[in-house]
């Protein structure tokens, strides 16, 4: 059983190997194709290193004997950031070709529906990979801000950073880390965030009319964070006054004893 498990694990820890090498050839790719400068290169190339290293440990540290089909289309999709990173970094010295930018976006938000339907599909969903998943959403969401902000202004950044800060923020107050309720309003929200950023990230619409896609983004991103919030600190109240209740119940009781 020992042996059978260090196999597994090994080949864990392959599909990641491959799966980084994937990201380097889709560089290569990319960078033959529209010249990509060194901040392009050393960007795709830190995001597949660190990806490789983060997705490895995780995978290591949940025991997992099995990569999954859901975190093959993931890792698929992580590899599509990857090259919608060094784009965005080499966009800095020369504007990428919007055909080749949209494209790999696109596939990448399509993707981001078909892995949550593979894992139950597959009986394969696992704490892990929703976990990954969540994570490449979030950073796809902020690199697409970052590229928009260049045209923008750097108000289209609190799009990519509300998770991030919603995270630091649980560091302070750890009851942002109860679990939530489902809500189909949260995920269309959430969906929202990337298809709205790449049609003012895409430039086909006026300038106008893309700050207000912008916006619509942010001000339905703010609204669904605002209510989670609330949620969570209205649930967090309630169970601190639950003990304080009972105890003073007890209390009443012990006199009147």
């Amino acid at each position: 059983m020992a042996l059978n498990n260090t196999y597994d694990a090994r080949l864990v820890q392959q599909e990641t190997a491959v799966g980084a090498g994937v990201q380097i050839l889709l560089l290569a790719l990319i960078g033959t194709a529209i010249g990509m400068g060194p901040a392009g290169w050393a960007t795709g190339l830190a995001f597949a290193i660190a990806t490789w290293a983060v997705l490895s440990r995780a995978l290591h540290r949940a025991g997992s004997r099995t990569f999954g089909p859901a975190n093959r289309v993931t890792l698929g999709r992580a590899t599509l950031v990857g090259g919608v990173t060094a784009l965005v970094a080499d966009s800095f010295q020369d504007s990428p070709p919007v055909s080749l930018f949209v494209g790999l976006t696109a596939v990448a938000l399509i993707l981001d529906g078909v892995d949550g339907k593979v894992a139950r599909r597959t009986g394969t969903s696992t704490a892990l990979g929703a976990r990954f998943d969540m994570e490449v959403d979030a950073f796809l969401i902020l690199v697409l801000s970052v590229y928009v902000s260049t045209a923008m202004g750097p108000w289209v950044l609190l799009i990519g950073t509300m998770r991030y800060a919603f995270v630091a923020a649980a560091r302070v107050w750890p009851w942002l880390t109860a679990p939530l309720p489902p809500s189909t309003a949260r995920k269309t929200v959430a969906a929202l965030q990337g298809v709205l950023l790449l049609v003012a990230a895409s430039a086909y619409l006026p300038h106008v009319v893309n700050v207000g896609v912008v916006a619509l983004a942010l001000g339905l991103l703010v609204w669904s964070f605002g209510r989670d919030v609330l949620w969570l600190f209205r649930a967090h109240r309630a169970t601190r006054a639950v003990p304080v209740t009972v105890e003073r119940r007890a209390r009443r009781e012990l006199v009147a004893s």
